[in-house]
């Protein structure tokens, strides 16, 4: 593509051609420098090099995938580029790319339907060798699509109804348990869940296994109070806070699961502005375990969720798709961790 220069004279990105004949070599050398260079000598690798940087020399890194059908790139669709969960599974993802010599492209669909649409059209048209996504949908039709056109695509923190994908995903049921019985170990009774929409399986898995820490502790599906949000966010969480505190102290749970770390950032917030002591007169547990709950001024207790080892084994099986022509579908599950803090016991 042709710039202007400063003189005002059209200036003209150096070719292949122009390296060529500075380093007085074949076409074909200067190609294997850049492909293949330990086809060529060191002596003549040092000259084409030497040629590339006197004249400023770029490689077309788009034409030479264009030609090849495919690109050097994995990409990662992720939910909510807010949440640091994402971030850190996408990390994770990335780290893995880097050992293979892979870029990373990375998404944000803001838990939107029509942007992940958009989003897996164009990483097709990019040619991307495979794709991961935390999707808004995961039993959605339009994630077989590219697989059936050659484009690999895995599933990250979610599972699918069926098998069709490979899958990467923690024990969400298992992760409600293990919050809730340790607030039933403390002696709370009356517990709120603030986690939604209810749209997403996560929070109606993390409810599960509220309701069945509850049912094995003998105790009813009532002494779980539903807090319902629109979004899994720290302001949702403050709003929570405040319905909290609306109730009747005599029908106020002492106790609160959030969906995830930032819905209890936003209650811990609320608490503070409404001098209520954590965890004297709420106790609190998050879900995720990101690095901002331990630094909290109030430490959150908070379900640990592997974030940047979910990435690098879901990198590991799009990798594993898209080279092994008998692969097949795994549906991985981690197991989460309770991991106590100050906002539970003093």
């Amino acid at each position: 593509m042709a710039t202007t220069g400063s003189n005002g004279q059209e200036a003209r990105a150096a070719s292949v051609k122009d390296v060529a004949a500075l380093a007085g070599v074949s076409l074909g050398t200067v190609s294997n420098v850049l492909n293949r260079p330990d086809r060529v000598s060191v002596q003549t690798k040092a000259r084409v090099e030497t040629a590339m940087a006197e004249l400023g020399f770029v490689r077309n890194e788009s034409a030479r995938q264009l030609r090849a059908g495919r690109s050097n790139a994995l990409a990662y669709i992720m939910l909510d580029g807010s949440n640091p969960f994402f971030t850190d599974v996408a990390q994770g993802i990335e780290l893995t790319a880097e050992a293979h010599d892979l870029s990373l492209f990375t998404c944000n669909s803001g838990n939107r339907t029509d942007r992940e649409t958009v989003y897996l059209s164009r990483l097709e048209q990019q040619r991307v060798q495979g794709v991961l996504i935390t999707p808004v949908d995961p039993d959605d039709k339009a994630l077989d699509e590219l697989p059936r056109r050659g484009t690999p695509v895995v599933i990250v923190d979610r599972t699918r109804s069926t098998n069709t994908h490979c899958s990467v995903a923690v024990d969400d049921v298992l992760g409600g348990e293990l919050a809730v019985s340790h607030l039933i170990e403390l002696g709370h009774e009356h517990i709120a869940y603030i986690g939604g929409p209810n749209t997403l399986g996560q929070v109606r898995d993390r409810r599960r296994g509220a309701h069945k820490a509850l049912a094995d502790a003998g105790l009813g599906p009532d002494h779980l109070v539903d807090i319902t949000t629109d979004a899994l966010t720290v302001d949702e969480g403050r709003k929570a806070g405040e319905r909290l505190a609306g109730r009747p102290a005599s029908n106020r749970p002492t106790a609160a699961f959030c969906a995830n770390d930032m819905l209890a950032l936003g209650l811990l917030q609320q608490c503070v502005a409404l001098r209520m002591a954590v965890p004297d007169d709420l106790a609190i547990v998050g879900y995720d375990d990101i690095d901002f709950a331990a630094a909290a001024a109030v430490p959150l207790t908070s379900v640990r969720q592997p974030r940047r080892e979910l990435g690098r084994r879901a990198a590991e099986l799009l990798l594993a798709e898209t080279t092994d022509p008998n692969h097949e579908h795994q549906q991985v599950v981690f197991t989460p961790e309770l991991v106590v803090r100050s906002s539970t016991r003093r």
